[in-house]
């Protein structure tokens, strides 16, 4: 379980709210500390409001409270905001797995939307489907309401490439 630390873009749970779909071992020691510094880093995230709740190797969780900015003009969430909260989710969780000088990009992202997003939060969980050295697959579902109540809204898939030894390369 993770050290809850004070970082931008995390209120950290000692539990996720879900049970995480697959359990993975990170390739080095300090892999938190590398993902709180990534957090700190994460700017566009911090317009969306959004943070992060629970993070595992290759696991994550987050939510953001549905305030106006994130809605379309019905008053629902945006579509572009949940596949930004997918693309984020899948994202800490395969950079989780990363080593200490790799970075990860989206390679490909697909969302299918099921619902429109209301209520008083958005939450979701992403999670690598399976890691590999050059490519990580992730899967990642939104949801909306309010905190008792929830339901999904989204689903995604995405592949994740990861840039080997990015941090030495650029010294």
């Amino acid at each position: 379980m993770i050290n809850k630390l004070e970082v931008p873009n995390a209120d950290f749970k000692e539990n996720p709210r879900f049970a995480k779909p697959y359990n993975y071992e990170p390739k080095h020691d300090e892999w938190f500390q590398m993902m709180c510094k990534k957090l700190n880093h994460q700017h566009f995230m911090a317009l969306t409001g959004l943070k992060l709740s629970f993070l595992n190797p290759g696991y994550c969780e987050c939510f953001a409270p549905m305030v106006q900015s994130l809605q379309q003009q019905d008053g629902k969430v945006h579509g572009g905001i949940i596949a930004t909260i997918a693309d984020i989710v899948t994202g800490f969780a395969a950079f989780s797995l990363a080593g200490p000088f790799d970075r990860v990009v989206t390679s490909d992202l697909k969302v299918s939307y099921f619902s429109p997003g209301m209520g008083e939060e958005i939450f979701a969980r992403g999670w690598v489907i399976k890691p590999g050295s050059r490519l990580h697959y992730c899967e990642a579902e939104i949801y909306a309401g309010n905190t008792e109540n929830l339901k999904l809204i989204a689903k995604s898939t995405s592949i994740m490439a990861v840039l080997a030894d990015f941090d030495k390369s650029q010294k």
